[in-house]
């Protein structure tokens, strides 16, 4: 994990344009979170104002870090900025993304070939409940939109 992905992890859905079918991507070690899961005790924290002397990385850098690591193809993902939360963890605070794959049906194989699935929300319920939370506010954000 490079450190660019130290403190942030990312959240990888597929949304049908015309079904509005949202699935989220769940990795091999059962984490929706990419690169690696949210480490024990995390919480998403309520309506942080970030302070404005912190530098925020671009969501955009971060997902195409991401696409790199797990060797996908260029332009699959696609940052979704409307979506930033932040996990008080025992390691510090750690910034939660949104990527969507940019193609017309989920890309199963693809996500087969390297351990992953793509489940709906209600095949995740047994997540953590960091997690849970963040995929509730994903899904949300997501059908609002």
């Amino acid at each position: 994990m490079t450190a660019l992905l130290k403190n942030s992890r990312v959240i990888l859905y597929y949304n049908g344009a015309i079904s509005a079918l949202t699935l989220f991507l769940q990795h091999p070690d059962g984490s929706v979170c990419t690169p690696s899961p949210l480490p024990v005790l995390s919480a998403v924290q309520e309506d942080v104002e970030i302070p404005l002397t912190t530098v925020l990385m671009a969501p955009a850098i971060i997902v195409n870090a991401i696409s790199t690591t797990m060797g996908l193809p260029a332009d699959i993902l696609q940052a979704n900025t409307a979506y930033r939360e932040q996990i008080d963890a025992p390691g510090g605070i750690i910034s939660v993304y949104l990527a969507q794959f940019k193609v017309l049906d989920p890309p199963h194989q693809l996500m087969a070939e390297k351990g992953c699935k793509f489940r709906t929300l209600t095949e995740l319920r047994n997540r953590p409940p960091a997690e849970m939370e963040l995929l509730r506010r994903a899904y949300a954000l997501v059908m609002e939109s």
